[in-house]
């Protein structure tokens, strides 16, 4: 078993991109779908973002959903 979580993959993010966990705190970013938000803080497992933004938000109920206060996972990969 030990050898098993030795032995894992090392996981890098796409070139170009960076995990949203690397960030600082108040740095914007963009996603590969072209969101865009602020970075409001971080931890290991999630980060709070601040989604200002998205390219899925056409009608007035789409922008109440996507943009705003989000929790995204930590490693979600950003430019």
């Amino acid at each position: 078993m030990k050898r098993a979580l030795k032995n894992k993959p090392k996981w890098k993010p796409l070139k170009g991109y960076k995990y949203i966990e690397d960030l600082p705190i108040g740095s914007m970013f963009t996603t590969q779908s072209g969101t865009k938000g602020i970075l409001l803080s971080t931890n290991i497992a999630a980060s709070t973002v601040l989604v200002t933004k998205s390219a899925f938000a056409h009608t007035e109920s789409d922008e109440r959903y996507y943009l705003g206060r989000q929790r995204w996972a930590s490693k979600t990969e950003v430019k």
